[in-house]
């Protein structure tokens, strides 16, 4: 099963530069429970896994690349160039968690069928999108409210939608 987990402001804006516009340790920590749950595996495009500090720890990490000659010497991350070794995961029981970017998200959209997004209150200026869906084709089965406080400045909540 392919789930997406997702910051987003008002606009969908997901980034730019290539970084996060924004910094919100409750998203952060967030992120972080989901993704080291079930599979404990994430997928991304090349340039996300490039923008990560480091490998993230508790976690498989699979890279998606036009990039033939794109390697990574480490155990803990899997380098596959055709969509096709997503899709095998698609039909597997686990929960396997696409975390972008933007081209990945809609590369892989077909296949979502849970996300977990943290919707923020803001608008800020940026680069990378994450496509337009329909509330027709997903519903809400959770929303929380996030704690704004001295370290969350954005009115934000966490929305977890299911596909219909």
């Amino acid at each position: 099963m392919i789930s997406y987990v997702v910051a987003m402001d008002k606009n969908n804006v997901i980034g730019k530069d290539n970084a996060l516009p924004w910094h919100l340790p409750n998203d952060l920590q967030k992120f972080k429970t989901i993704t080291t749950s079930k599979s404990q595996t994430i997928i991304m495009g090349r340039k996300t896994f490039e923008s990560l500090p480091n490998i993230l720890p508790d976690r498989h990490h699979i890279v998606l690349t036009r990039d033939k000659n794109y390697k990574i010497e480490d155990h803990r991350v899997t380098v596959v160039n055709k969509i096709k070794d997503i899709e095998l995961l698609a039909a597997d029981n686990k929960e396997y968690f696409v975390i972008g970017g933007g081209e990945i998200f809609n590369l892989l959209f077909p296949y979502a069928e849970k996300m977990y997004i943290t919707k923020i209150d803001e608008d800020f200026k940026g680069d990378t999108f994450f496509p337009k869906y329909y509330g027709t084709e997903w519903e809400i089965i959770e929303e929380k409210k996030g704690l704004v406080d001295e370290n969350n400045k954005y009115e934000h909540k966490f929305i977890v939608l299911q596909r219909i």
